[in-house]
């Protein structure tokens, strides 16, 4: 053993006679336990120097032998010993340790530090190992997903990455289907799906996935949403999706497992030149190896279970899904909404209202927030177009000429003819004239419009503003007005009978004002 320095070999003597423990003068001095023990062995053997009266440089003399019947000390008892029952008992309960030192001073005059009963308490408490159950599924029931990291590969000359590792496990069967992609969004992740789907030959009931920001926009544990392009894509393939509550991995541990498992035997120690490369190793390693080899819990072959589940997955729709891009718009004032700087009408929504837009390859979809289809539009393919049509225009020239025309055709032939012959050579500019032919009517004679109309037809003057003059000279008409016509009978007007009854009364009544009383309360 190094001889300790002068100062440290009084320090630990002054904490030894004060009965300090050696734990604790461990951590005042730094000296190591095995030498503290030894200066107190030292320090109650008679006879035995302590060095403390010699020089500071003198060799201390040899020990003497360890007397042969002696037997060596054995480790301190913990202060907390004789309060063990005690203790046991709170602990049970639940209560830390700070808490216990804290009773034991109060209550049961402990004179000893908080460490000496942090370690005893730590010594007796037992901890129950975390239990999982066993989670059985039906054939076809259940299949689960998640991402992990792939093996390096070739990103760029002489520059390695670890691409995405995709992995989908059919929870019966334990078969998986595993890709790697560079990237990933929320159309890819739909994507390695349906790929998914395809290479099992069909579809799942349900699919367990981790709250990634590709599958789950907004976690909840009641009511969570969903990306909409994977929600219409599990929805196209009737599959129902079941996010996992948010930090609980292990209701999809057979896909953890599964990640696991590629990670440390099919990928471990591996280099690939492409990401080609390593989906190709990928689905060897799958065919060759992982579905022959035996479930380490069923004791089966997956291979084997697989064929066993695929009568009861679901067969796959005809038809792929079509993939769309969705974004949010508000209607403008002409009943348009842009997407990709075109145009597209969106009536009946309202102007200033929000519609959801679902982009595809060759085709916008209109959509209003309840997700009920409003417009479909071929996609434009250069910016600044109007995806626009006659009966969507909130205000349309050439739907307000026909009502024009059919106003002016409600005066008679003759003005009708005239405003197609109008509108016909003036175009645009003949519509002003076809309004004021229009209103003719407010302050002249139908049949005068009608005959100026015919006279300038037959002259081949097609023009408003001679009609017009015409009509000027001519005094204008009063418009008659039709005189009330004298009848016998109305609602307001009583019958005959009752009138000749009434005089019939009056006359033989001796009192006539009586009589016309009589008259007023009927």
């Amino acid at each position: 053993m190094n001889v300790l320095k002068s100062h440290l070999r009084i320090t630990l003597e002054t904490l030894l006679k004060s009965g300090t423990p050696h734990r604790e003068i461990e951590r005042r001095t730094g000296v190591d336990r095995k030498a503290i023990r030894h200066y107190a062995r030292a320090a109650n053997s008679p006879g035995v120097a302590t060095g403390s009266q010699g020089l500071s440089g003198q060799i201390p003399p040899p020990r003497p032998p360890a007397p042969v019947a002696k037997p060596r000390p054995g480790a301190t008892p913990s202060a907390c010993a004789p309060h063990r029952e005690w203790i046991e008992a709170q602990v049970s309960l639940g209560r830390n340790a700070t808490s216990i030192y804290q009773d034991l001073v109060e209550g049961q005059g402990f004179a000893h530090r908080y460490n000496a009963v942090k370690r005893f308490v730590a010594k007796i408490r037992t901890r129950e190992p975390e239990r999982f159950d066993v989670l059985e599924f039906a054939p076809g029931e259940e299949a689960q997903v998640d991402y992990g990291q792939g093996a390096l590969t070739l990103y760029k000359p002489g520059k390695y990455r670890r691409p995405w590792l995709f992995v989908m496990t059919l929870k019966y069967s334990g078969k998986s289907f595993r890709k790697t992609v560079w990237r990933t969004d929320q159309e890819i992740w739909a994507r390695l799906h349906e790929q998914a789907f395809r290479a099992f030959g069909g579809v799942p009931a349900y699919v367990v996935l981790d709250n990634l920001k590709e599958g789950v926009i907004r976690p909840d544990l009641y009511a969570p949403e969903l990306n909409p392009v994977y929600c219409a894509m599990l929805a196209h393939y009737g599959v129902v999706a079941d996010p996992c509550r948010v930090q609980d991995p292990n209701r999809k541990g057979t896909v953890e497992n599964a990640i696991q498992h590629t990670q440390g035997t099919a990928l471990k120690g591996r280099r690939f030149e492409s990401i080609d490369a390593q989906n190709a190793w990928l689905a060897h390693w799958e065919e060759r190896w992982a579905a022959l080899r035996i479930h380490g819990r069923k004791k089966r072959q997956v291979l084997e279970m697989f064929r066993e589940e695929q009568p009861h997955i679901r067969p796959l729709p005809s038809e792929g899904f079509r993939y769309f891009r969705q974004a949010t718009r508000t209607v403008d004032d002409a009943g348009l909404v842009q997407v990709e700087g075109s145009y597209y009408a969106a009536l009946p929504a309202a102007p200033h209202s929000e519609v959801t837009v679902r982009i595809y390859e060759q085709e916008i979809e209109i959509v209003d927030l309840a997700g009920q289809p409003l417009r479909r539009h071929a996609k434009s393919l250069r910016k600044g177009t109007f995806a626009i049509e006659a009966g969507d225009r909130l205000f349309n020239p050439s739907r307000e000429s026909a009502r024009l025309l059919a106003r002016v055709a409600r005066i008679g032939p003759h003005a009708a003819a005239l405003g197609r012959e109008l509108f016909a050579r003036l175009g645009r500019p003949g519509q002003r004239a076809l309004y004021g032919l229009a209103n003719l009517p407010r302050r002249h004679v139908r049949a005068d419009i009608e005959a100026v109309c015919a006279r300038l037809l037959e002259a081949d003057c097609v023009s408003y503003a001679a009609l017009r003059r015409a009509l000027e000279r001519k005094p204008a008409a009063a418009i008659p007005v039709a005189e009330p016509v004298l009848t016998q009978s109305g609602p307001a007007i009583r019958e005959v009978t009752e009138y000749q009854k009434f005089w019939e009364t009056h006359s033989q009544s001796d009192h006539p004002q009586e009589a016309t009383d009589v008259h007023v309360d009927h």
